[in-house]
């Protein structure tokens, strides 16, 4: 086995990862790429450098990065909606997009009772069309990933787009910085990542996970999920099992749905995000600081589309 690229924390990781399986870098040359989405029907990623204000795009059938999109509005977090359109969060933009089947653009939310959005972080689409999205400050606290600017709603929330009518209501508004998120595959429970010990050395380090009502529009609870042992969570998926595979400061964190960190994908570099992608979806295509990284895996990744 590639001993240095895992960390077994339990058995039940042994039996997710290849004995030969390497951690490769497809591609170096980003400040902080983020947000990868993977693209069935044209077998490619496409992810975000923030600082650089572009999206690239890794063709998966030969190798092949080129620039999908700049300005991207310091684009953050990507996915996929079930209609294989792209939705992005803009950090400049203050708002989350949609892009069409003939390349333009659509906004989905740039503002919450009036007032705009501080930077969207992270989306995710639920099967009843729904788009729940993240809006930490990070991309208006300075000029780094975005346009630095006073916050006009003065919190950060977790919003839900209403598929039928566009509208925009706050679900969860207790977090410090609401960060990466994603459903369990049954939609019941909706994890969210909280980065908020980025502004203070007290506050949060940890995923919680919220039971979603019988409507499918309102969460309850909110308990911690797991606390982050190396650095910050931030961007996750799950995979067939209903196991979250999350970023963190030494790699990609895996933990087994009864909260158990179970192992570690070790990576060189400060990771941000990853997405399970491949024609059967058993590639983890990771966002590293610089760089993006696959592995290719035994398990497969929770399908979405």
């Amino acid at each position: 086995m590639a001993a240095e690229d895992y960390e077994i924390l339990d058995p039940r990781f042994a039996r997710l990862i290849g004995t030969n399986a390497r951690v490769n870098k497809l591609f170096t040359g980003c400040q902080w790429a983020e947000g990868p989405a993977w693209f069935a029907a044209g077998r490619y990623v496409v992810w975000s450098d923030i600082p650089n204000n572009r999206m690239l795009r890794f063709d998966e059938t030969d190798g092949h990065v080129s620039v999908f999109r700049q300005p991207s509005g310091n684009s953050n977090g990507n996915t996929v909606d079930r209609q294989g359109r792209l939705v992005t969060c803009e950090h400049s933009g203050r708002r989350v997009s949609r892009t069409e089947h003939d390349g333009s653009i659509t906004a989905i939310a740039a503002k919450w009772r009036g007032k705009r959005l501080n930077s969207p972080n992270d989306a995710v689409v639920k099967s009843d069309g729904s788009i729940w999205f993240t809006d930490p400050s990070y991309g208006i606290d300075n000029d780094y990933e975005g346009d630095k600017a006073e916050s006009e709603i003065g919190a950060c929330h977790v919003y839900r787009v209403d598929p039928g009518t566009g509208e925009v209501e706050a679900v969860i508004t207790d977090m410090v910085r609401p960060n990466g998120l994603a459903f369990s595959l049954d939609e019941s429970k909706l994890y969210v990542a909280d980065t908020g010990r980025t502004h203070g050395a007290h506050d949060p380090a940890h995923i919680r996970v919220f039971n979603v009502g019988k409507g499918g529009k309102k969460v309850s609870g909110g308990k911690v999920f797991a606390d982050c042992t190396a650095g910050l969570f931030d961007g996750f998926r799950l995979d067939e099992g209903g196991r979250i595979w999350t970023s963190a400061g030494d790699g990609i964190h895996c933990y087994d749905p009864d909260g158990t960190l179970i192992g570690k994908v070790k990576v060189p570099e400060v990771t941000a995000n990853c997405v399970f992608g491949g024609n059967k979806l058993n590639c983890l295509y990771i966002a590293g600081t610089t760089s993006l990284y696959m592995v290719r895996l035994m398990v497969n990744g929770a399908k979405t589309y």
